[in-house]
């Protein structure tokens, strides 16, 4: 007999409707093995398809007519319908052990039996659909009758020229693609059930039975943001830190359904539901943190007020996902594609490409922005997320990849390089913002002095800048040595200071061979230098160096309150500040004090061997206006560090009282007692000491009293 092809029934494109459901009233489905041997073995009468019928009336004639020799299957009678069990042996035999093609006798097809089992599947799948309650699971003794009817396809397909073969491969492949519609819209709706939950409505459910197929403990974990259980049934969270998650039978339906739609050929459709659906849960999830995709130019136009919002839900919303949903993503992916880790590491992969790179043209775009002092704790934030990623990536995505030695490793390369890049763009954004600040510095050239010689706004502002700054002392590290900009060669004279500052580096901190702390070094001495300037804006050189001292005092307790400052500049560098503050205060007592404490010198009071009262006069009426003068003139400086105005005034107590005490008490004799004494000597050495504790106050003081 000439064999003609026939080729296995087509599957369609995309298996996204159902069939229209029948309104029947809801039956409830028992499925125990004594329901299916009633339903199935106790009926004498069934109706059969109309095709199966004309294939037996065909095959009836046949043997009647003796033509093709055969006899009938087993003798049996067709009127009776085997029940299930009889119908899974029977079509078991036939698959056991089919002849190679091209075998000169073919065994018969058990049509009874196929006839029975492709009926119940459609039954069975009619009956589910026609349900109300479409929370039941689908009964695994359907999966198990499809999985026969896959089997028996493909076995069917190894005879293709037969036309008894050849219109049973038809009926039972029409059967199969049905079975796959319906299991495909089964797959859709169960992972539809979790995941269109709002994210903070739902808390995590149990963990799986210690059976899983899934060892969900490989997967590392750090400390931002735990995941209550790596179970893979606690894997459908897609955001949100309440996020839902299947339960532990669900994931095992789910496997069950993508076994036998993988077994059966139908990988990609399997695939497409499962990648679609998981892929809007996670948007779902990242939206309920608060992040949402913008363009570019959205980012560009935003004003810094609301960008930085939306910074901080973007950082919440990725190390979020990093820490916890893609641990998740990829314990539900292995479970429910267990045994399959090229498919679970497929789908997994491209669903954590998807969702890093939308993250990752966010900050991108962030990068591109203006550059302003304001934002480079932000950019730092966004750095450090994308490196806390790139360092869960080689236990979560890396691993999967790894598993299937056939993958091709470019795609897991070229993620990795994006992030790379959208790293090293943020880090190039964080070093130009940092060199603004040397700019900013320079370009102060305010020519209005501090009143009093008090602290500069400038050194305030750019000292707490760089106290936030350094909190990121290890970040912006990594992020000078990788951006580093090409630098001039240093002069001799700038070697020279920096072996000054530092002259052992292996000494506590001061590492100038640190980039951030070159850089950290080159901002102060900006600086110092802005001060310098700055400071000769003052007419009178006592208040000049009182403000070189308010500011580098202001200076020193900032760096040594700061230990990442201080470890960055180093010991050197601040014993360096340190001699500068007390050349200050000397350069102040001289010009202050130096004219006053030379009214008490003996040098020009004796004349011929005896003191000449009119130079006394004129050395106590000399002290008296300079005193008073210093006194209304330095009571409106201000020196807000109330251990360095202590230590002023007890430094010129120190060096002016008792020198007047001396000089009144060798030469008050040579006064004559009453109205002249009380002419010439206004203060006694104690008043003294209560009018220099009313320097550096920042308020005008009173005119100084007489004695009484």
């Amino acid at each position: 007999m000439e064999r003609k092809p026939c080729l296995l029934p087509e599957k369609s494109g995309s298996f996204t409707c159902r069939e229209e459901k029948k309104q029947q009233p809801e039956t409830t489905r028992n499925l125990s093995m004594g329901a299916l041997k009633a339903r199935y073995g106790d009926r004498e009468e069934r109706e059969r398809p109309e095709q199966v019928q004309e294939e037996e009336d065909e095959k009836k004639q046949d043997e009647e007519e003796g033509e093709d020799g055969e006899k009938p299957i087993s003798g049996e009678d067709v009127s009776t319908a085997p029940d299930f069990i009889a119908i899974s042996g029977e079509i078991d035999k036939f698959l056991a052990a089919p002849p190679p093609p091209g075998a000169a006798t073919l065994p018969c097809i058990p049509h009874h039996a196929m006839a029975e089992l492709l009926a119940m599947v459609e039954g069975e799948i009619s009956e589910f659909d026609s349900g109300e309650d479409r929370a039941a699971a689908v009964p695994l003794f359907i999966l198990e009758a499809i999985d026969r009817v896959f089997k028996l396809v493909t076995a069917l397909a190894a005879f293709p020229s037969e036309p008894a073969y050849s219109q049973a491969l038809n009926r039972a492949g029409a059967v199969l693609q049905r079975a796959m519609a319906f299991l495909e819209d089964e797959f859709r709706l169960l992972l539809e059930e979790t995941g269109s939950v709002p994210a903070e409505s739902t808390k995590w459910a149990a963990p799986p039975p210690q059976s899983s197929t899934y060892d969900a403990d490989r997967s590392p974990r750090t400390p931002l943001q735990e995941p209550t259980s790596n179970s893979a049934a606690t894997a459908g969270g897609g955001g949100g830190q309440d996020s839902p998650a299947y339960l532990p039978e669900t994931v095992e339906m789910l496997r069950r359904i993508a076994s036998t739609m993988v077994s059966a050929g139908y990988e990609a459709e399997c695939c497409q539901v499962f990648a679609v659906l998981r892929r809007n849960v996670f948007e779902l999830g990242i939206s309920s943190l608060g992040f949402e995709k913008m363009s570019i130019e959205e980012v560009q136009k935003m004003p810094w007020e609301s960008l930085e919002g939306e910074i901080a839900a973007w950082i919440r919303a990725f190390r979020h996902v990093a820490s916890v949903s893609f641990p998740r993503e990829r314990d539900l992916c292995c479970a429910v594609f267990a045994g399959r880790p090229r498919i679970a590491g497929g789908l997994f992969g491209n669903l954590f490409r998807g969702v890093v790179i939308q993250f990752l043209d966010f900050a991108e775009a962030v990068a591109m922005t203006k550059r302003s002092a304001e934002k480079l704790f932000k950019l730092l934030d966004m750095f450090e997320a994308l490196r806390e990623l790139t360092e869960k990536m080689e236990g979560i995505y890396y691993q999967e990849e790894e598993e299937d030695e056939g993958d091709d490793p470019a795609p897991a390369a070229d993620l990795k390089a994006e992030i790379a890049a959208a790293r090293s763009r943020l880090g190039e954004a964080a070093v130009g913002i940092f060199s603004e600040l040397e700019n900013s510095i320079k370009s102060d050239a305010g020519r209005t002095p501090v009143p009093g010689g008090a602290v500069h706004p400038l050194t305030r502002y750019v000292m707490n800048y760089l106290k936030y700054t350094c909190e990121y002392k290890n970040t912006l590290e990594e992020v000078f040595l990788q951006c580093r900009r090409p630098e001039t060669p240093a002069s001799p004279r700038d070697e020279d200071d920096n072996n000054s500052r530092n002259p052992n580096p292996n000494s506590t901190g001061g590492n100038r061979h640190s980039p951030f702390a070159m850089q950290l070094m080159a901002v102060m001495d900006l600086l110092d230098a802005n001060l310098e300037a700055k400071s000769k804006l003052y007419k009178d050189p006592s208040l000049s160096h009182i403000f070189l001292m308010n500011n580098g005092r202001y200076i020193v307790q900032k760096i040594k309150g700061t230990a990442e400052i201080h470890g960055l500049l180093g010991d050197a560098w601040c014993r360096k500040r340190s001699s500068d503050l007390r050349q200050y205060h000397k350069n102040y007592q001289r010009e202050t004090w130096g004219k006053v404490l030379g009214c008490f010198r003996d040098e020009g009071l004796q004349v011929k061997g005896s003191v000449s009262k009119p130079v006394l006069k004129e050395r106590f009426r000399s002290f008296n206006a300079m005193f008073e003068e210093i006194h209304k003139t330095q009571s409106c400086w201000i020196v807000s560090d109330e251990q360095l105005q202590s230590e002023l005034r007890v430094s010129v107590c120190s060096v002016v009282v008792p020198a007047y005490r001396s000089f009144l008490g060798r030469f008050q004799q040579y006064l004559d007692a009453g109205r002249q004494s009380e002419k010439y000597i206004k203060f006694g050495p104690e008043e003294l000491e209560t009018f220099i504790d009313d320097l550096f106050d920042g308020t005008p003081a009173s005119t100084v009293k007489r004695r009484s």
